[in-house]
């Protein structure tokens, strides 16, 4: 059984008000990702993506440097660890 990658992701710029988390569950679900995003008070999106490393090198260029049509991305931290299971069963806009 292939490792499943875990991605801690958090988005600047402007993200909220735009439908960024849900074209980012359009591209989890695309990818066969499990997770979820959130707003932040901050004003960033945040979230958690597990599942194939491949899957998961895309979505990273995808929430980098595309996002949703009205979105501006500035900036992209991520963190990725290989974990044993995923940990969730879909991809959900967390509120």
């Amino acid at each position: 059984m292939p490792a499943i990658t875990s991605l801690k992701f958090e988005i600047f710029g402007r993200v909220q008000g735009v439908s960024f988390r849900y074209y980012t569950r359009i591209k989890a679900n695309e990818l066969h990702l499990v997770g979820g995003c959130r707003n932040t008070a901050e004003g960033t999106v945040e979230g958690i993506a597990q599942g194939q490393k491949e899957a998961i090198d895309i979505f990273k260029q995808w929430l980098r440097y595309q996002g949703s049509p009205r979105s501006r991305i500035d900036d992209a931290h991520f963190e990725e660890k290989r974990v044993d299971c995923e940990e969730f069963t879909d991809f959900s806009v967390w509120h």
